[in-house]
């Protein structure tokens, strides 16, 4: 096919040998698979920020490291020098989380370079050798659902053992090959210890996860692993191996009602970004 200029200078750099084919266009990116030397790979061309959708919600940039504290403030002031830096944050947030993520042993692609906005990785691929569905694609047994709620589970430990939490999981952003689930799209990753609603979007990420395996298998429906594993986190006693319960004891508490509104005000807003962004992912195929 035709080379899309965003992907010329990988070629000219030898970095890919041929673009094979578009394997999906979504508001954020659009992803080719290429051929490098003997390997098949993706390439995701992350789009120019007029052109994308998704709505940078400042939840999930508080908290990410910056260059300098004087690209912070260029940032908080929004002046012109702020909004590049901005864009150079976002760009670069998924390529830092796949290194990250891969090197504590979560199940991610495998990242193989970044240039000029465009991701180099691995494939996921089915026994087949073409692309892996997504979550929302397959239908599991009650056994093939317990084993992978257990693995991204345990690669959700993994995750926040390393400091981030996805923060959009749920089935459309899950692929399964022969081995499991892979996660993947992380350009929204948030750093738990420098953002005030890390501990809401782990939650949230853990129960979509729920909801989704707990049509295969009823029980997992009673799981509370969201709250055990942050309860772990911030007393200093989660690590990348903790053995977790799926059982929470609630506090009892009286409630604070102004605060409890203002979440769940925070959560219908996340809630219809989520719902956007699985709506745009199912125009994109």
């Amino acid at each position: 096919m035709k080379i899309p200029k965003r992907l010329q200078p990988l070629v000219d750099e030898g970095m890919v040998d041929e673009v094979l084919y578009q394997l999906m266009s979504g508001k954020e990116a659009q992803v080719y698979v290429v051929r490098c030397g003997d390997q098949v790979r993706c390439a995701k061309i992350y789009k120019e920020a007029q052109k994308r959708s998704f709505k940078q919600a400042v939840q999930y940039q508080e908290g990410r490291k910056v260059r300098n504290s004087r690209s912070a403030r260029a940032m908080g002031k929004k002046t012109r020098h702020g909004q590049r830096e901005q864009e150079e944050a976002w760009l670069n947030a998924e390529v830092d989380a796949l290194y990250r993520l891969a090197d504590a042993g979560v199940r991610v692609p495998q990242p193989h370079g970044f240039v000029d906005g465009v991701l180099l990785m691995e494939m996921i691929t089915d026994e087949e050798g073409g692309a892996a569905p997504r979550l929302d694609d397959v239908t599991l047994t009650p056994e093939q659902a317990r084993a992978y709620y257990a693995k991204v589970i345990s690669d959700v430990v993994r995750m926040l053992s390393a400091g981030l939490i996805h923060g959009d999981l749920s089935e459309f952003n899950v692929l399964v090959d022969p081995t499991g689930p892979v996660i993947i799209d992380l350009p929204q990753a948030v750093n738990a210890a420098g953002n005030n609603s890390a501990e809401r979007m782990l939650e949230r990420d853990v129960d979509n996860m729920r909801r989704y395996f707990g049509r295969f298998a009823p029980e997992l429906l009673n799981t509370d692993y969201g709250k055990e594993i942050w309860a772990l986190y911030e007393s200093g006693d989660l690590h990348p191996d903790s053995k977790l319960t799926g059982c929470f004891e609630h506090d009892t508490e009286s409630a604070n009602v102004d605060e409890l509104l203002e979440v769940i005000e925070a959560a219908k807003e996340e809630e219809w970004e989520r719902l956007e962004r699985i709506r745009d992912a199912e125009e994109g195929d």
